[in-house]
């Protein structure tokens, strides 16, 4: 359920925006803007999106956590998952993270 949500998005995106694509991180599905990649979905099945680390979260108006999947390292900076149980956000959260990737 939650990574079909996720390929739905994947595939809108990429049908709406010519310079989005699928592709992979951390060998995970993801969805990259001109190569660089600003969402996928993770083993722990949420959805995790490329905000930037001065990004102000609470403009998302949805509960993020910061992305860590190492034991032994900090987070990585500027990444947020969020659950499934706010998936209904995900489509809008992508939109936001492309925005951001296209500024850069």
């Amino acid at each position: 359920m939650e990574l079909e949500k996720f390929m739905e998005i994947r595939e809108m995106f990429c049908q709406k925006y010519p310079e989005v694509t699928e592709g992979k991180m951390m060998s995970s599905p993801a969805i990259h803007y001109n190569r660089k990649v600003f969402a996928f979905f993770s083993r722990k099945q949420k959805m995790v999106f490329k905000f930037g680390k001065d990004y102000p979260l609470e403009r998302l108006k949805v509960e993020v956590m910061e992305f860590n999947p190492f034991k032994k390292k900090k987070p990585l900076a500027g990444w947020y998952e969020v659950d499934f149980a706010n998936n209904d956000k995900w489509e809008v959260l992508a939109l936001k993270a492309l925005e951001l990737a296209k500024l850069k």
